[in-house]
């Protein structure tokens, strides 16, 4: 691949195509086994990263890393820190750091605060403007706005076209179409490892970025007719503490649900409340058409009554990442893969692992491979299948797409698609409005904490839902269907 000065040149490609490890063998972090490098001109063959950035070159990772217990200040110049007579100068510091934060659209941040106190999407910021503290020439972004609002996206846009003037190449390692489609000056796709092309953003077409990077055509027609079976689950005025209130509805067999709203709506709080992962402090819960509330209090007790819930952060909530992707597998159903004692048979769970795996399509070296060293969507596989072994009747997804690539994607709906389809009732969280609308039979939209609206797939238009999801925030709602 060639990179120009002043170009946004963007790398896509399914998960576990090579984008981050072409990406860290241009910043140092990885050593390639053959080829060549040139950076402006000159041989470049980095030994780490620090030998990268010395030549310019910086990356941000898609993983965060920085520092929670130091400031804002100190995590921008933690390898320059000004000093005078062997003690930090705070003066300078935070001096620097505040020019520094307003240059990236950060000027309310306080330099002093400690990082741990700082939302997510900050965080991302703030690595961003630590990769711009010093000389850069080049600089590689892994996925830099999968945890941005739309406001803190659309600044680090405004902020990317500035670089872009100023003569810094820009390598954008992105899911996102729309983003790239809007930023890039070239798009090279790699499938398997191998570049397939490298072509000017304006004489491709979306379609075509899909198809090169799967290597096949994928269908937008996602919903399958079925029909909708008896009440699966009933939430009658659940509430917990000040984050859910008085939430209610009814979810049923072979169905699809979707629940949509903005970041702080209480979404994620709803259906961790559910699974007993939050308390309850208000409300009751119907399963399979009882007349008797569920005395769900605790995760155990969820899963006991045929519930799964597949967390909105895999990774720290979903998946034990060093350990192998047999042991995550088999973890919620342990006692059907050991004998009267207690003791695990290990052909009955190496038999029982592969099972499911192969079931899901799970792309690995073996079962024994850490699960941390997989791709996004391959770890969301595993997140699937250790929850379907349980045979559970209700699952609860939050966000089940984030951080896959397109083609992922579209196998994490086929497999919604197929399980509801048997039968399962499902309820979807997702920040991705055009998700919903895809695959869902109904969305229930929520605000302020509280459930505001609900929608069939004949009366949701992307306006009525976004008017729905910032009811709470402004008037009551006159012109949305209730619940």
């Amino acid at each position: 691949m060639q990179l120009a000065t002043g170009e946004i040149q963007a790398l896509v490609g399914e998960n576990g195509a090579g984008k981050s490890t072409l990406a860290r063998i241009l910043c140092g972090l990885t050593s390639p086994d053959n080829g060549e490098m040139e950076l402006l001109g000159k041989p470049y063959k980095p030994t780490s990263r620090v030998d990268a950035e010395r030549l310019g070159v910086r990356i941000v990772l898609q993983e965060l890393n920085l520092i929670g217990t130091l400031s804002v200040a100190e995590n921008l110049f933690l390898r320059k820190i000004p000093s005078r007579l062997g003690l930090i100068d705070y003066r300078v510091l935070h001096s620097r750091a505040a020019e520094l934060l307003e240059q990236v659209g950060l000027e309310s941040v306080d330099p002093r605060a400690a990082v741990e106190t700082l939302g997510v999407g900050v965080r991302q910021m703030i690595e961003i403007a630590a990769a711009l503290s010093e000389d850069c020439r080049l600089l590689i972004l892994d996925e830099p706005t999968a945890a941005l609002t739309e406001v803190e996206a659309e600044r680090l846009f405004g902020h990317l076209f500035r670089l872009r003037e100023a003569g810094v190449a820009i390598v954008y390692v992105s899911h996102r179409m729309e983003e790239i489609k809007r930023l890039a000056d070239r798009i090279t796709i790699l499938r398997d490892g191998l570049r397939i092309t490298m072509t000017p953003a304006s004489e491709i077409s979306l379609d075509e970025i899909i198809r090169h990077m799967v290597g096949r055509d994928l269908t937008t027609s996602l919903r399958n007719t079925r029909s909708r079976g008896s009440s699966a689950m009933r939430v009658v005025g659940v509430g917990s503490g000040s984050v859910v209130k008085d939430v209610s509805f009814e979810l049923f067999e072979g169905e699809i649900l979707g629940v949509a709203g903005l970041m702080g709506s209480g979404r994620t709080e709803t259906v961790r409340t559910l699974f007993g992962a939050d308390r309850r402090t208000d409300g009751e819960l119907y399963l399979q058409g009882s007349d008797q509330p569920a005395q769900i209090s605790s995760p155990q007790k969820a899963v006991k009554n045929g519930l799964a819930l597949l967390t909105e952060d895999r990774k720290d909530q979903g998946l034990m990442l060093p350990r192998p992707i047999r042991e995550n597998l088999t973890l919620p159903w342990l006692r059907r893969v050991s004998n009267r004692f207690g003791w695990i048979r290990s052909k009955r769970e190496f038999v029982e692992a592969s099972a499911i795996a192969n079931r899901l399509d799970i792309r690995c070296q073996s079962l024994e491979q850490p699960v941390g060293e997989l791709s996004g969507g391959n770890q969301q596989k595993v997140v699937f299948a250790k929850w379907l072994a349980t045979d559970c009747r209700v699952l609860l997804v939050d966000e089940p797409t984030r951080g896959i690539d397109v083609g992922a994607k579209f196998e994490i709906y086929e497999l919604l698609n197929d399980l509801a389809s048997q039968g399962k009732a499902i309820l979807v969280v997702s920040s991705d409005l055009p998700e919903l609308m895809a695959i869902c039979d109904r969305i229930l939209v929520m605000s302020g904490g509280r459930m505001v609206a609900t929608f069939s797939s004949n009366e949701w238009t992307a306006d009525k839902i976004m008017a729905a999801a910032l009811s709470g925030h402004e008037n009551p709602l006159t012109s949305v269907p209730q619940r």
